[in-house]
């Protein structure tokens, strides 16, 4: 079989679509590049639902958080403090078994049990959580002046916000909501090992890295070409995020705009 015959059996695999059986020997760099390209489908799935989801929530959150409302303040610190505060691989497992319960009452909840949603939720209020505490710092960090500003020029309630403290917020918070993006791509990979099961058990790209690793007894071909493809995904996300943060400083001289610096997370 030809690389070119690789790429067009293979390339949608993890959607379902092409052969169905794997190759079992003789693997070749193309078939191996392929399918853990492919399993990267459903990793770019869960981060981008994840995140545009968790903007939204997060925005929320920090807004309740900074309420002097208590019945408002009380709720997104707790959401913030439970989500921040326990391990995402836990959060996984614990929301499986949740769900399964649910199915076991509600029937037709059953998609809650899948990948392609219960996976997501989890991510979704993972990610809102750590955004939520990023957004609330940049609220917090708002120069008094400009709020004192939008005051002489007869700006309040909702126009005051979305005229300056919400752009005000995302351009302070912008660097550091981007290595969130950046790290919840990547812990995007924690749902192989959830017990969350993928459409037709097709996998993402950590399930097609291991399958290789584990038939060719040789882990130093498949992972690297995994961490080459989460490489190049990250490259994505900050020339993207970049482009975002050039347009909420584009008001800025240009010795005062921040610049995006990636701090990875080692642990979290």
């Amino acid at each position: 079989m030809t690389c070119g015959e690789v790429i067009a059996n293979y390339w949608l695999r993890a959607l379902g679509h092409g052969l169905r059986a794997l190759p079992t020997s003789d693997f070749t760099l193309c078939q191996q590049f392929t399918l853990i390209a492919s399993g990267l489908v459903w990793n770019i799935y869960f981060g981008a639902i994840a995140l545009l989801a968790g903007f939204f929530l997060a925005s929320a959150l920090a807004l309740g958080k900074a309420s002097p409302r208590l019945w408002l303040r009380k709720p997104s610190e707790w959401f913030i403090f439970v989500f921040r505060g326990s391990p995402l691989f836990i959060q996984f497992f614990f929301a499986y078994f949740l769900f399964l319960n649910i199915k076991g009452s509600y029937p037709e909840m059953g998609v809650l049990t899948s990948a392609g949603v219960g996976a997501a939720i989890v991510l979704f209020l993972n990610t809102a959580a750590y955004t939520g505490e990023i957004f609330y710092g940049a609220l917090q960090s708002i120069p008094r002046g400009d709020i004192e500003a939008a005051d002489a020029y007869g700006l309040s309630g909702w126009a005051r916000f979305r005229r300056v403290i919400w752009p005000t917020m995302l351009r302070l918070a912008w660097p550091a909501y981007t290595n969130e993006a950046i790290f919840l791509f990547h812990a995007t990979t924690l749902v192989f090992f959830s017990g969350f099961p993928v459409v037709q058990q097709s996998g993402d790209a950590l399930y097609y890295a291991r399958y290789f690793a584990d038939k060719t007894f040789n882990p130093f071909i498949p992972y690297p070409i995994l961490a080459l493809y989460f490489i190049l995904l990250t490259l994505g996300i900050i020339g993207l995020f970049g482009l975002v943060n050039r347009r909420l400083n584009r008001h800025l001289p240009q010795d005062r705009r921040a610049r995006l610096r990636f701090r990875p997370q080692v642990i979290r």
